[in-house]
């Protein structure tokens, strides 16, 4: 891909403005004055240089421009937002890689469009896409569908996370997809043993069996599956 560096240097440039030189007060303050806020400027002023460090030429200004002003655009509707939620820190460090990748694009002379067409024709990357689909929401559905018969008997637990178990459910999927297309198996042998220590300890000290053997069941579930498509995917990359 022509101009790596130049989007890695980007791309290293908005780590150090957005995480290393922003004091938390400078969010405070665009949290409660929002486009009067001093320091909302003063971060996507620091963004644009930082940018135009990172193009190289003083003749890309104006894309260095475009980085300060679209930063100080996006980090105003997020002071709008709740800043701690995930979702909104996620969506705001999205738009501005998209920008950046834009800027990017546009130095370099890099045109995207073929290669995401191509990317559409692609039996092994449409492999990999499908799988970690599947291996999110639909599979823990199918999870939570095939366990129902007992999870009504057992009940609702009190000292659980709302979610917790689905996310975990979601993660080691994705982990198992990681090391298989690595082909690290043995990594997947311990991830089970990891997940085991913490999950059937803590059952077997409460000696509740029944619970102990509905994890165990939803665990070798989502290992099975994972696993299989995994496989699955590993022969199409060949």
């Amino acid at each position: 891909m022509p101009g790596m560096d130049l989007l890695l240097r980007l791309l290293i440039a908005h780590v150090i403005g957005d995480f290393l030189l922003q004091p938390g007060g400078w969010v405070r303050e665009r949290k409660v004055k929002h486009f009067l806020s001093p320091s909302l400027h003063i971060h996507g002023v620091l963004h644009g240089v930082l940018a135009l460090l990172a193009l190289g030429e003083l003749s890309h200004w104006p894309l260095a421009l475009i980085v300060a002003i679209t930063h100080i655009a996006i980090d105003l509707l997020k002071s709008y937002q709740n800043a701690k939620s995930t979702k909104w820190f996620v969506a705001d460090q999205a738009l501005h890689a998209l920008v950046l990748f834009g800027v990017w694009a546009w130095a370099s002379g890099y045109a995207p469009a073929g290669d995401l067409r191509s990317v559409w024709y692609d039996e092994s990357t449409l492999a990999v896409i499908l799988v970690v689909l599947l291996l999110t929401r639909p599979t823990g559905f199918f999870i939570g569908v095939f366990t129902g018969r007992w999870s009504k008997e057992l009940g609702e637990r009190k000292d659980n996370l709302p979610n917790a178990g689905l996310w975990i459910g979601i993660i080691e999927r994705l982990l198992i997809l990681t090391f298989v297309l690595g082909g690290l198996m043995e990594a997947v042998g311990f991830l089970l043993a990891a997940k085991s220590v913490f999950r059937f300890g803590d059952l077997r000290d409460d000696q509740d069996r029944k619970r102990t053997e509905y994890v165990l069941i939803g665990t070798l579930l989502s290992f099975g599956i994972a696993i299989g498509v995994s496989l699955w995917a590993r022969s199409m990359i060949g």
